[in-house]
């Protein structure tokens, strides 16, 4: 069977901090964190200096290359909004170093839902930050909700619930993860304890059954979203585990680690499926440089579940598809630390070390009708669920992501 047909990615645009460059604090104009509204209608960025800029998303990939031509020509990243809506630049006080969206809709006419039902806003920005604190605000206004206190050090990365209840877990150099409520006015709800080193990562599968988090640990904790108990540890790498992230149909947990390696995990079960080793494209690299140079940083799913965008520190954006365990593409970058992927596909927005974002094409996939079928079953069916059905073997093995 061919590999499939992936083009490079290509750079649409990069924006830059709109701030002189400062080198009294370590951290102080690095990217950590990039989010998308789950919408897609925002996009938010850790610009460095204490600062979150949240840019209304315009009209997807034309317009985005149409901002690339403008810049190209000397126009302003500020020409990106035409509606109502407006960029805004959030003062956050510290370094800030995980952001996240909440996952409810915006109301329509007509419409309710969980947020709003309890006077919450329809769409608001969490922001972790360096002294332990994280603020929480409504993105159409620009203002500032909460100040949700309980960490005693840098809160790392944050999660919020995708099925629209207003839960919102954070992951902390304290070494502990925090569950918060936003609609008892940000009650912390709970306390998970487990890890001994710093918390780097959090992901809420999207059936929010299930939390992975990574810190600099060799194992990834598996936690259970409904009692707050510990599930597994999912033990196989050689390093510090640095990111994860779920499928869209949660069937799937990949783990990004500094060994080099993206291991690819049955949830429900704890099972290795597939091992993605980040080998350097040059193999005049000898193998010590190479672990070195290719320590990962970001893993994330394509909004689809067929691809995957790793990046690390050999200064490369990779594009994986699932049943293949080498790069479908290549992207060069300059100090990459983290990655995400537009909800509705199409491009992937990454964060530099320098302060900077950018901008590039991913593959466009359309579904194989299989694919369609077992992401449906698999959003409410567990491993253990799909081996129960009277069907044939090699049918389970597809719906199990055993074979693909």
């Amino acid at each position: 069977r061919g590999r499939p047909a992936a083009e490079e990615p290509v750079l649409l645009a990069e924006l830059k901090p709109g701030r002189p460059q400062r080198y009294d604090w370590k951290s102080s104009c690095e990217t950590w964190s990039v989010a998308f509204s789950p919408d897609g209608a925002w996009f938010a960025w850790s610009q460095g200096h204490c600062v979150v800029k949240l840019i209304p998303w315009p009209l997807g990939e034309a317009e985005l290359c149409k901002t690339s031509e403008r810049k190209s020509r000397g126009g302003k990243a500020e020409t990106w909004s035409r509606g109502a809506a407006k960029e805004k630049t959030l003062e956050c006080g510290q370094i800030v170093w995980g952001l996240a969206f909440s996952a409810w809709p915006a109301a329509e006419d007509g419409d309710s839902d969980p947020a709003c039902a309890v006077g919450l806003p329809c769409l608001v920005l969490a922001t972790g930050l360096n002294d332990g604190q994280i603020k929480v605000w409504e993105v159409q206004t620009g203002h500032l909700l909460f100040s949700l206190l309980g960490h005693q050090d840098v809160v790392r990365d944050l999660s919020f619930a995708p099925n629209g209840s207003p839960i919102l877990v954070s992951a902390s150099r304290d070494k502990t993860l925090r569950v918060w409520d936003l609609s008892r006015d940000g009650r912390q709800v709970q306390v998970l304890s487990g890890h001994v080193q710093w918390v780097y990562c959090c992901s809420i599968s999207p059936d929010c059954s299930m939390l992975c988090s990574a810190a600099g640990e060799k194992s990834a904790l598996l936690w259970s979203m409904r009692s707050y108990t510990l599930i597994r540890r999912l033990e196989g790498h050689q390093s510090s585990v640095v990111s994860c992230d779920f499928s869209p149909d949660s069937a799937l947990l990949v783990t990004a680690s500094y060994d080099a390696c993206v291991i690819m995990w049955d949830p429900y079960t704890g099972e290795q499926l597939r091992t993605l080793r980040h080998v350097p494209l040059h193999s005049a690299l000898d193998s010590s440089s190479e672990i070195h140079t290719s320590s990962l940083r970001s893993v994330c799913f394509s909004p689809e579940g067929l691809y995957l965008a790793t990046v690390a520190d050999d200064r490369l954006l990779r594009i994986w598809a699932l049943e293949f365990r080498s790069p479908v593409a290549f992207a060069p970058m300059t100090n990459g630390l983290c990655c995400m992927y537009f909800p509705h596909g199409g491009f992937i927005a990454t964060g530099t070390r320098d302060g900077h974002v950018q901008f590039w094409t991913a593959p466009r996939v359309l579904s194989s009708l299989k694919h369609l079928c077992r992401k449906a079953l698999r959003t409410f069916l567990t491993t253990y669920q799909v081996l129960a059905l009277p069907i044939p073997r090699k049918l389970k093995e597809f719906l199990t992501y055993r074979t693909f």
